[in-house]
């Protein structure tokens, strides 16, 4: 793809801006506490626009409208999920998380069961998970850079992983709430303003397509194409077109074409679409066209996402800043709103790059909607400013989230159920955090980023959401139990996850639920968890009363406790400081 200097200007401010509020904002932080919680006096829509700009991945801001490009109406269904997943988050769990008083996943673990060795093998999921969620934050990241500047695509995935280092090791995170509160309005303004400019541009144009007829999408203009790797293309009506040996004549069916070639279609020709997208534009427009497996796949992405959320390792932590249990409920009101105010646009990209930007469904690169579609419909300056625009949104989107994980897992590995008392700098342990899932990143398919993270997801819906739930609402769960459950959902989603690279994306019910297990795997993960407990209903904690009455107690009466376990640690440092 051609290199866009104005997105690389986009990009390079961005960062700057995000430097300068950091640090800026960094200077009032004076104690431990201020550090690890903001004095834990944050207000719920400051705090509830950090959560969200945090959460607003790459996942959110390419991806949704890379699927909805690709599969249509049914792909909303995973902006729905990652949005209503705060609903179940703020009934179920967040007030009780906060009066609890634990930081993490594994200080809650040990404060409600009592047990160091369900505390490790949280650790190692939150790591795990934190892995999964990273991997295609570094895939969109490296795919932006390829698009915008024409870099490989492992050389953006490195260059933005020593960005996240640098913004972590130097401590403008100190500043977290106000960094990431910025950085959602920032990637709000991105995703606004171009959809709202490129919506009026189409409603003012003359040339346009129906989304309900039953045909292919066209070509608007004479377009080249150049295919990176391989894919294979389905071809509902059959098109003339231009390569390097002249012309070729493309039949109804299935084509494999090899990585380096390139093609040129003509205006008007039909548009020929990657095997897993919807090859006609009718298609594409209808819900559950493809029946009960459509539908099976459908409700395993709700689950996935519904439940994933409340797993989210880094999502927890900020609800530690609010004051108590009610203001926690109340800023995931917050969150909601200003997720469903966001996800409203990736939509109008994934519509309009239908129209204008089809040679994404030649190549699968699909992501790129967002970045391309600014200069696609207009082709001048005002095409460039756009899309710088909308650049340095993803790049928000890539470095909030990424360099939030990243403090979140390096914490993690610091701590004593890691290193077990051997002292290592915080940096060398970023670094860590943050080299592993760019090798994964370099080893997976750098397609369909929202998917992606779907896998994070399902493993948090098997692992953490039947801990979360049933030890906030059922006094007879036991470390047993808990311990069981989450090794039978985590292990079943790892299996599933490995086998989806030999079957593929295929319309049968068995394929489908290995591409998107939550459906299956979150409801054993519960039955074990809940059998197990029953078999060892004498290991259930001497102190459960207590527990339970802290985390459901009515914040006035005073039952709060910032220290619930004894010999409960300050949230982790951050380049030698603690967070704020």
């Amino acid at each position: 793809m051609a290199s866009n200097p104005w997105s690389l200007v986009g990009v390079a401010l961005i960062v700057a801006a995000i430097f300068a509020v950091g640090l800026w904002g960094s200077r009032s932080a004076r104690t431990t506490s201020d550090f690890s919680a903001a004095r834990r006096e944050v207000r719920e829509e400051h705090n509830a626009a950090a959560i969200s700009g945090e959460y607003l991945s790459a996942a959110s801001f390419l991806g949704v409208a890379g699927l909805v490009l690709k599969d249509g109406v049914d792909a909303l269904w995973y902006p729905i999920g990652f949005a209503a997943g705060y609903l179940a988050l703020m009934l179920f769990v967040a007030a009780p998380m906060r009066r609890s008083g634990a930081y993490t996943l594994p200080d809650f673990a040990e404060a409600r069961l009592d047990s160091l060795r369900l505390r490790s093998l949280c650790t190692v999921l939150v790591v795990l998970i934190g892995w999964l969620y990273l991997v295609p934050q570094l895939q969109g990241a490296g795919m932006t850079l390829a698009t915008i500047v024409g870099f490989p695509h492992w050389a953006g995935i490195f260059v933005v992983a020593a960005i996240v280092l640098v913004i972590v090791a130097s401590g403008v995170l100190r500043a977290v709430t106000l960094v990431q509160a910025f950085q959602y309005w920032v990637k709000l303004f991105a995703i606004t303003v171009p959809a709202f400019a490129l919506f009026i541009v189409f409603l003012g144009g003359a040339q346009r397509q129906a989304l309900d007829a039953p045909v292919p999408p066209v070509f608007p203009r004479d377009t080249a194409v150049s295919i990176d790797t391989d894919v294979r293309l389905t071809v509902r009506e059959p098109v003339w077109l231009a390569d390097r040996d002249g012309s070729v004549y493309l039949p109804p069916g299935e084509h494999a074409l090899p990585a380096g070639s390139e093609l040129r279609f003509p205006a008007g020709a039909a548009v020929p679409v990657v095997s897993d997208a919807e090859p006609d534009n009718a298609t594409w427009l209808r819900p559950q066209h493809d029946g009960a497996v459509g539908l099976l796949e459908t409700y395993s992405v709700l689950v996935a996402t519904f439940l994933g959320t409340m797993g989210l390792p880094h999502v927890l932590a900020r609800f530690y800043t609010n004051s108590s249990g009610t203001a926690a409920r109340r800023t995931t009101l917050y969150v909601v709103a200003m997720l469903g105010a966001f996800y409203l646009f990736p939509t109008v990209f994934g519509l309009l790059s239908r129209m204008y930007s089809p040679q994404l469904l030649v190549t699968g690169e699909t992501d790129a909607a967002v970045l391309m579609l600014p200069n696609e419909m207009l082709g001048n300056w005002v095409g460039g400013l756009l899309a710088a625009i909308t650049a340095a949104g993803a790049f928000a989107a890539f470095l909030s989230t990424s360099s939030g994980l990243v403090v979140s897992l390096a914490g993690v590995l610091s701590s004593r159920d890691v290193l077990r008392g051997r002292a290592v700098d915080f940096r060398v342990l970023a670094a860590l955090a943050c080299l592993v899932p760019a090798l994964l990143a370099l080893l997976a398919d750098s397609h369909d980023i929202a998917r992606s993270v779907g896998l994070a997801f399902a493993m948090a819906a098997s692992t953490f959401c039947p801990v979360l739930v049933l030890g906030i609402w059922w006094r007879g769960l036991t470390a047993a139990g808990a311990a069981s459950g989450m090794v039978v959902g985590g292990s079943l989603v790892l299996i599933a996850s490995l086998l989806s690279y030999f079957v593929g994306r295929a319309e049968t019910w068995w394929a489908t639920l290995i591409g998107q297990p939550a459906l299956v795997t979150v409801p054993i993960a519960f039955a074990v968890a809940v059998v197990v407990s029953r078999a060892t209903w004498s290991r259930v904690p001497p102190g459960v009363g207590r527990v339970m009455l802290r985390l459901h107690a009515p914040d006035r009466l005073g039952f709060l406790d910032e220290k619930l376990v004894a010999g409960a640690v300050e949230p982790p440092e951050a380049g030698g400081r603690h967070q704020r």
